[in-house]
């Protein structure tokens, strides 16, 4: 179980669209024990993805999706 209050927020500016491409993310991302909880606005213009976990790793999750042809970006806060 995750203790939410722990957790840190990061946000990505993504290339991630549309609906096929949050269902292609979807396996990737639902894998990454790093990740308790994430979501993309595919309505704004810079597609955020946003992500929630403990010690999630920005390389590793960049790593990831590039491999199923997506990039992104941390946004600093």
């Amino acid at each position: 179980m995750y203790n939410f209050a722990g957790m840190e927020t990061l946000q990505f500016k993504t290339n991630i669209n549309c609906d096929a491409c949050v269902a292609k993310v979807t396996p990737v991302l639902n894998a990454n024990p790093e990740v308790a909880e994430w979501q993309v606005d595919t309505t704004r213009p810079d597609k955020m993805l946003t992500v929630k976990g403990e010690h999630v790793s920005p390389d590793l999750l960049a790593a990831e999706l590039k491999a199923v042809g997506y990039t992104i970006t941390l946004v600093t806060p």
